[in-house]
């Protein structure tokens, strides 16, 4: 009884809706449009019918994940019909609460979060990445721009915002597989130093040192941020890509921590995904849930304002700020469409499930950035001389020469 009262539910919920959408039972019973299907759920088990019967974005993507339903489609189709299943764009953002507290940002937590991201699998990122392994939003120079072209245009606008120079001391927090850190080395000549919290990683970065010839100029450790001890030693500080990882929490020791490091005068990049709501814990619909359970455990969004007024508090003076929202979006569909193409050798490497987290994941990211749900800002700051502003050129120029 409970079932049928279920079934009906999700049938006045497709139909009603007139949704391209086809909901396929595990008996073979079909609801929807079947004369014009974009997307063909198909569902697994009776106890599937309740993330159909009251839907959320969260609620599905588990229930993807999990193998408890199917998702048949382009994954554009499959995420617009979501949104317009779920209402999620009318979702209220997660409101900041009491659960983002620093006991959930501690060394060892971070540390096994981060590994539980990134220690998937070299050779699983090397498939869908570009040659240079960059995880982070690219620089979309003309539409047609290829990734690799574009993550090389986004390494090249970092160190021109950096205004790196032949011979300064470099920190990358967060280097990842050591894209702009043996870019910075080897096209701006810097002594360049990155950290990183993945075993992964740190094997990788290695690895790449040795084979470019770079050791004594680049280095690269398994530390954390907080753990950097060289105290104003470093001219120039890039974070890309790690930001989301410190919590509301530690936005005060993260930009302590920076502005301890730099010299008089120096400069750092902050480049990380922030959330479109000025008061938010994260996205609705379920979807910041579903992806600290999934996919960043211990992550969390905070608005750009909340960046500039840390980063001020902490010292530091604001220069330059870009948002590259719509870069973001582009460049996760260029990953999802990569993945899907490999999907075979993905699932080979990690597995059916860990392959439905990344792809669900990146796609619906790409959608929320399309949609003005999240955002990514660069900010650059700079720590004064004496009272006096950074060394920073007067105009932007020099970033587009």
């Amino acid at each position: 009884m409970l079932d049928q009262m279920l079934v009906n539910q999700v049938r006045r919920r497709v139909e009603g809706a007139d949704l391209p959408l086809v909901v396929e039972l595990w008996n073979g019973q079909q609801l929807g449009r079947r004369d014009a299907a974009a997307v063909r759920v198909k569902l697994r088990q009776a106890a599937s019918l309740k993330a159909m019967a009251a839907p959320s974005m969260g609620a599905l993507a588990r229930a993807y994940v999990e193998g408890d339903l199917d998702l048949d489609g382009n994954i554009r189709d499959i995420l617009a019909l979501g949104d317009r299943l779920c209402n999620a764009a009318h979702a209220k953002p997660k409101p900041s609460a009491d659960r983002w507290k620093w006991w959930r940002h501690t060394r060892s937590t971070d540390r096994r979060n981060i590994q539980y991201h990134y220690d998937v699998s070299n050779d699983f990122y090397g498939l869908w990445l570009d040659a240079r392994r960059v995880y982070s939003c690219a620089y979309f120079r003309s539409p047609d721009m290829s990734l690799d072209a574009a993550q090389e245009a986004k390494l090249d606008h970092i160190c021109r915002k950096l205004d790196l120079k032949p011979g300064e001391r470099f920190l990358d927090i967060g280097c990842g597989w050591g894209g702009l850190l043996l870019h910075a080395a080897e096209r701006y000549g810097v002594q360049a130093v990155g950290i990183t919290l993945s075993d992964d990683q740190h094997a990788y970065v290695s690895g790449q040192i040795a084979a470019r010839g770079l050791a004594g100029r680049v280095e690269v450790r398994r530390m954390d941020y907080r753990d950097v001890p060289e105290t104003g030693a470093y001219d120039k500080i890039a974070s890309v890509g790690m930001f989301e990882h410190v919590g509301r929490a530690n936005l005060a020791t993260y930009f302590d921590k920076i502005m301890s490091l730099l010299k008089p005068g120096g400069l750092v990049l902050n480049h990380g995904i922030t959330s479109a709501a000025t008061e938010s814990g994260g996205l609705g619909s379920g979807i910041s849930e579903f992806i600290d359970d999934y996919v960043f455990p211990g992550g969390e969004l905070v608005h750009a304002s909340e960046v500039l007024r840390a980063a001020a508090h902490s010292g530091l003076e604001c220069l330059d700020s870009e948002n590259l929202r719509p870069h973001y979006g582009r460049t996760l569909w260029h990953w999802v469409g990569r993945l899907e193409q490999r999907a075979d050798e993905a699932r080979r490497l990690i597995g059916e499930q860990k392959y439905r987290i990344w792809r669900i994941y990146m796609a619906g990211s790409a959608y929320a950035f399309d949609h003005g749900w999240m955002e990514l800002w660069q900010v650059l700051a700079g720590k004064g001389v004496h009272g006096s502003q950074p060394n920073y050129p007067y105009t932007r120029d020099f970033i587009y020469r």
